[in-house]
């Protein structure tokens, strides 16, 4: 069976790294150098599963998620709201899905919609592309997304994460002159049927299957590089890294 690794558990194997100052840390930073570029990588890393819950869970028309989203990131980098975030109670991720809550249970119950740009700084995301992601899913025919909404929360955060580290994999190998490492990898593990094998694939791409078996190490190692890279800039503490890891890349992590 080939793995879907923008949804799925990524391939084991490789070091654990140490984390740097993540992003979380450096939000509380007074050094506005330091708060930008770090709040940036955070609304990055969250925006997608940010705007898929404000239109499954709240129900909220697409320009409405779009706003909101967009003032929710805005307001929380102006006002400093997630400095707030205590690593020994809960995950990040966690904490900020509860203050999107807070935040869109406030504008409810302000009965007020949300005017388009508004001041507000204009997040460079992709929402069209979330929305296709919705549809597809069949999400928003659903009554709910589930019973536990950070569960469900969860879920997108980590198929956003999966498929942003699928890209940088894709960009890496691209610019060292290395697609084919990148075709075999895609080709395998991300759209490979029942009945692949690896001399098979060496014959579609005119390449030994020990060198199919080169390629495929090599991409899994890079993948599980890029994914805790990633994590370790979006953890508020080294613990939660390495929760997030297990549940992320298995058992075996760290």
């Amino acid at each position: 069976m080939h793995s879907d690794t923008t949804a799925g558990p990524a391939p084991r194997g490789g070091s654990f790294p140490a984390t740097r100052l993540s992003v979380v840390r450096a939000l509380g930073s007074r050094d506005e150098a330091v708060r930008r570029p770090a709040f940036a990588e955070l609304v990055d890393g969250y925006w997608r599963p940010s705007y898929k819950y404000l239109r499954v869970r709240w129900r909220l028309p697409a320009e409405d998620a779009e706003d909101l989203t967009q003032e929710f990131f805005a307001r929380a980098f102006e006002k400093r709201y997630l400095e707030g975030y205590d690593p020994g109670r809960a995950r990040f991720r966690t904490y900020l899905r509860t203050c999107l809550d807070r935040f869109a249970a406030n504008r409810r119950r302000a009965d007020r919609r949300l005017k388009r740009g508004g001041g507000a700084a204009v997040l460079s995301v992709d929402f069209a592309s979330a929305e296709a992601e919705l549809e597809r899913a069949g999400a928003l025919t659903a009554a709910a997304p589930e019973a536990d909404p950070e569960a469900w929360y969860h879920r997108e955060w980590r198929r956003g994460l999966f498929r942003a580290a699928v890209t940088e994999l894709r960009e890496l190998c691209r610019a060292g002159g290395k697609e084919v490492r990148f075709t075999v990898f895609e080709r395998y593990d991300l759209r490979g049927g029942d009945g692949l094998t690896y001399a098979r694939l060496g014959e579609e791409l005119g390449i030994p299957a020990t060198q199919v078996t080169n390629h495929l190490a090599w991409a899994r190692r890079e993948l599980r590089r890029i994914v805790l890279a990633r994590l370790a800039r979006v953890c508020g503490s080294e613990e939660e890294m390495a929760a997030e890891a297990r549940d992320l890349l298995g058992g075996g992590a760290p």
